[in-house]
């Protein structure tokens, strides 16, 4: 139930950032804390889902939602690094129970990993795209990759026999690879379209071209309706998040969740 109540917190403190009504708390914080787990069982084949069975998650959600009411001015006084922390604990113990359920299904590791990952990540993509932001975990930061990495630990420990740490250690490498993302502000690279000059590709492969020659190059984003005979070439070229944000200011959205 504890992950059930931070998820729940995450989405309320989203809809309370994007100016939603009491209903949209409600809807927000529902998807969060059980749209993983239901994806999961759907997927596991499980019937009816986790939530019919035991209402509890349901009055849990309640409850961390009007609770959120009540102390409404105080929420919406929390330090904006509050709502990624609190999901990157949220995902943690998710990820564990997701993981969990699959191998007491009996079901292979890769596939236990998955469902870990299915059940920390999808409740806060569709909390996102409801919210209208693109999902961190299609974009920016290390999410998924964490929830990955602890859902590994966990069914690697289990299978070795070791089940007294495997959850304590999971948690620990979730949680831990999360708030370093976002204290340290890590992220994967990413690749993206870029204008190339003609000559400067043979400087790549001398080595003489200059890092202003590069960023000059990576700077000019193809917005052309030319034919393509006319066009400039393109080269798909891995870059950091620091440079995509100063390539593409106006698609740098706010970082915190």
């Amino acid at each position: 139930m504890a992950g059930t109540v931070v998820f729940s917190l995450s989405g309320v403190l989203l809809a309370c950032r994007s100016r939603m009504d009491p209903i949209g708390m409600l809807i927000l914080a529902a998807v969060t804390a059980i749209g993983g787990g239901t994806v999961r069982d759907l997927v596991l084949g499980v019937r009816p889902v986790f939530w019919i069975t035991d209402p509890t998650y349901i009055w849990v959600v309640l409850a961390t939602v009007v609770g959120s009411l009540i102390g409404f001015r105080y929420i919406h006084r929390l330090d904006r690094r509050i709502l990624p922390v609190a999901d990157a604990f949220g995902l943690a113990l998710f990820v564990v129970i997701g993981a969990n359920k699959a191998l007491l299904m009996g079901m292979p590791g890769v596939v236990a990993v998955s469902m870990g990952l299915f059940t920390g990540v999808v409740g806060g993509v569709i909390r996102d795209v409801l919210a209208r932001r693109v999902p961190m975990v299609l974009c920016r930061e290390i999410y998924a990759t964490a929830a990955i990495a602890g859902g590994m630990v966990y069914v690697l420990l289990i299978n070795l026999g070791v089940g007294s740490l495997a959850i304590v250690l999971s948690l620990v490498t979730t949680l831990g690879l999360r708030l370093a993302a976002i204290y340290w502000n890590l992220a994967l690279p990413l690749f993206a379209w870029v204008v190339i000059e003609p000559q400067l590709p043979r400087q790549l492969e001398t080595g003489e071209a200059t890092e202003p020659d590069i960023d000059a190059a990576a700077a000019n984003v193809v917005q052309t309706s030319a034919p393509p005979a006319s066009r400039p070439k393109l080269r798909v070229r891995m870059v950091s998040r620091r440079k995509a944000r100063s390539l593409w200011p106006d698609n740098d959205e706010d970082t915190s969740r």
